[in-house]
């Protein structure tokens, strides 16, 4: 029998947990990732999923074979536990595959009727698929945040007012992937709906660390249309959720056709097909949904309110030892008794030590994986870190030089639901040797790329996995 899932023996169920990884002294140290924001490692209950699927693997839709049926009849209980997850309704919402958050938002952006003059609204806090999307199909206006990161809501407030008669969308992030700010979406969804405006919420960060629910489209604080992908959800395979209104992709022609979308084309004529497979062009990611259903239902298991109460205590207790360590500046919120109310993301700036140097230094001398950079957020990141207008033109000028090596930025720390205190005590540890200068390695910076390696080293990749290699 399986062991029941919980927060207390979750660990044990992570692929790659205890994989040991190079470095520079050359001996091996167990890897530790706090890079969860970017992609969260794989659960061995869904890698098993998968490979007990795999022997059942063939073409979805049309098929007469039996393995096409089952394909089939498989990825229709995925969508149906979609709808669970997020509280949508079948007759309300449609639920579209596609390769990830980035593409769901786009092809959002290019279904909704905008016409000329129609205005969006986003926010400073917004990662970049929550925002370029947007330019390319109407007007953009943006919700400031505050100097630590926190969405004005008055702000919105005002922009909504003054803009109602135009505001046909307000797309914001759930969570920021920055600072861990946890957004008030419902809040925010009874604001856009006084003015009959739409709501969209890039849940990538979200889902996998609080429970979401969209709700009834009569009730003022649902949510119209819902973005998120299973890699940050413990489920690699590459597929991505857009879950919106049905009506809206009624509406028009799909953004992406070919295989799949229609039921009849002539050299004159193209009768598109029922929802969602007019959405759904090409093959559709029948592995990848198998892995995010398992996920889900992982998360389920678990408790996403445990996972949210273990996160928080993680890092209260990472806001606690950082606030012992002078050299450290905490972005965001910094307030440890203030950790449940936000995701377990802490940006964290190293005085006088370049924040490529930071993230090279715990990879190659303590197996610790962090983000560092502007994180695809970068009007949030650099208002965060004051860059002014002239600092922001001196980096644009640089980069069409080619010169990476002045880039502003911060060095992420981002929990998983299974990382644990002694990891957080290895990185302290490293980074209170960083701020003294007492680390190994003499590091060189790339100037094209910004970032540092070590004199004569190099990661010994090809030794640890190639294709060609069993």
């Amino acid at each position: 029998m399986n062991e029941k899932l919980a927060i207390d023996n979750i660990r044990k169920q992570v692929v790659g947990v205890d994989t040991k990884v190079p470095m520079l002294d050359g001996t091996y140290r167990a890897y530790t990732n706090f890079d969860n924001a970017s992609t969260a490692p794989t659960l061995k209950p869904v890698l098993d999923k998968v490979n007990e699927f795999m022997g059942w693997y063939a073409s979805v839709g049309r098929g007469a074979g039996f393995k096409s049926n089952l394909c089939t009849e498989v990825l229709e209980e995925v969508r149906g536990l979609i709808y669970k997850f997020v509280g949508a309704s079948s007759e309300q919402h449609a639920v579209i595959f596609g390769k990830n958050t980035t593409e769901a938002i786009n092809k959002l952006a290019h279904r909704l009727p905008f016409s000329p003059g129609d205005i969006v609204l986003s926010s400073m806090m917004e990662h970049h698929s929550n925002d370029l999307p947007w330019r390319a199909v109407a007007d953009v206006r943006y919700i400031g945040v505050d100097k630590r990161g926190a969405l004005d809501i008055d702000h919105l407030e005002r922009l909504i007012q003054q803009y109602s008669d135009k505001v046909q969308l307000v797309s914001i992030t759930g969570a920021s992937n920055v600072t861990g700010y946890i957004n008030p979406i419902y809040e925010i969804a009874e604001i856009v709906h006084s003015v009959e405006a739409k709501l969209c919420v890039d849940a990538a960060q979200l889902v996998p660390h609080r429970k979401v629910s969209m709700g009834n489209v009569e009730d003022a604080k649902h949510i119209d249309y819902l973005a998120f992908c299973a890699h940050k959800m413990y489920a690699p395979f590459g597929i991505g959720v857009l879950v919106g209104l049905r009506e809206s992709f009624l509406r028009g022609s799909p953004d992406f056709v070919g295989g799949g979308t229609v039921d009849l084309v002539t050299p004159d004529r193209v009768l598109w097909a029922n929802l969602p497979a007019r959405e759904e062009a090409g093959t559709p990611n029948v592995v990848g949904a198998v892995a995010l259903a398992k996920a889900m239902l992982c998360l389920q298991e678990i408790g996403l309110d445990e996972i949210a109460h273990h996160e928080a205590c993680l890092t209260s207790y990472l806001l606690g030892r950082l606030a012992n360590i002078e050299q450290i500046i905490v972005y965001g919120d910094d307030d440890p008794e203030r950790s449940i109310t936000r995701l377990g993301v802490v940006p964290i700036e190293v005085e006088g030590v370049a924040h490529q140097l930071v993230s090279a230094i715990l990879a190659m001398e303590g197996g610790i994986a962090v983000r560092n950079g502007l994180f695809c957020a970068h009007p949030y990141a650099l208002h965060l870190l004051k860059a002014s207008a002239a600092k922001v033109n001196t980096l644009a000028s640089d980069l069409k030089k080619g010169v990476r090596s002045q880039l502003p930025g911060l060095t992420r720390i981002s929990f998983g639901m299974y990382n644990c205190e002694s990891e957080v005590d290895v990185l302290v540890e490293l980074l209170e040797r960083i701020c003294q200068g007492r680390y190994q390695g003499q590091y060189v910076q790339d100037l094209s790329t910004g970032q540092f390696s070590p004199q004569g080293f190099s990661f010994p990749t090809k030794e640890c996995f190639s294709i060609k290699t069993n």
